[in-house]
């Protein structure tokens, strides 16, 4: 096996894997799984045929993100050398949630290359070095960012929703207040969703979540079974 730009692969036998993942049900994958695809064969030297792809259709059946949680397990198992993702935003949509998961990783010694930013974060490496960490922090800022922009088209969508009596009568979604008849995000919105995201995950149990969010384990399930597109799930 042949290792081009990263000579501290050459000679060993690794295993790459690919992490691609859409947020709605009109995307498709093709463009994330060719970046990542080159990306490997060409930068790493990967045979194709032997490419780990773990992917995710975060809409409707696959809520839990079960690519990302296997993605994980296999790393934390020592079966993983290496990740490519396409762009930040792909594994994490906040700063804590994409410094949690690259912690993860590089505790269990797996390098993350994240294609579109051209950037490399090595599990031997430590984050003393201010260039790597303040563009680490920016890309974390990006993704952040591309959520939000995101939530707010998924806003668009909920108006038609919010004709029901439910919408207009009912109690607010948890996250949530209402201003004449209209959802309005309350103040802890942000943490809901972080906290909705690891329930989906997996990586919080129910119970866990009611308890941070001072509500029924029936509210979680409703917000994340029911309710997605309302926390971007």
């Amino acid at each position: 096996m042949q290792f081009f730009k990263y000579p501290e692969y050459m000679g060993k036998s690794m295993t790459v894997a690919a992490y691609v993942r859409v947020s709605t049900a009109d995307q498709n994958l093709d463009r994330q799984l060719e970046a990542t695809h080159d990306y490997a064969v060409d930068e790493l030297g990967c045979d194709s045929s032997s490419l780990e792809v773990y992917r995710d259709k975060s809409t409707g059946t696959d809520i839990k993100r079960s690519g990302y949680r296997s993605l994980l397990n296999d790393a934390e198992s020592g079966q993983l050398d290496a990740v490519v993702v396409h762009e930040v935003s792909r594994i994490a949509r906040s700063i804590s949630d994409l410094e949690r998961t690259v912690k993860r990783l590089r505790d269990a010694g797996v390098a993350i290359h994240i294609v579109s930013e051209r950037m490399v974060l090595r599990p031997d490496e430590e984050s003393e070095d201010p260039y790597q960490r303040a563009l680490f922090q920016m890309l974390g800022v990006f993704a952040e960012l591309d959520a939000k922009i995101k939530r707010q088209n998924i806003r668009q969508g909920i108006a038609a929703r919010q004709e029901g009596d439910e919408y207009h009568h009912g109690p607010a979604p948890i996250g949530y207040t209402k201003d004449s008849g209209e959802l309005i995000e309350a103040g802890n919105y942000h943490q809901v969703c972080e906290i909705l995201e690891q329930v989906a995950r997996g990586d919080m149990s129910q119970r866990q979540a009611s308890k941070k969010l001072d509500c029924g384990r029936k509210t979680i399930r409703r917000a994340i079974q029911e309710r997605s597109e309302l926390y971007d799930l």
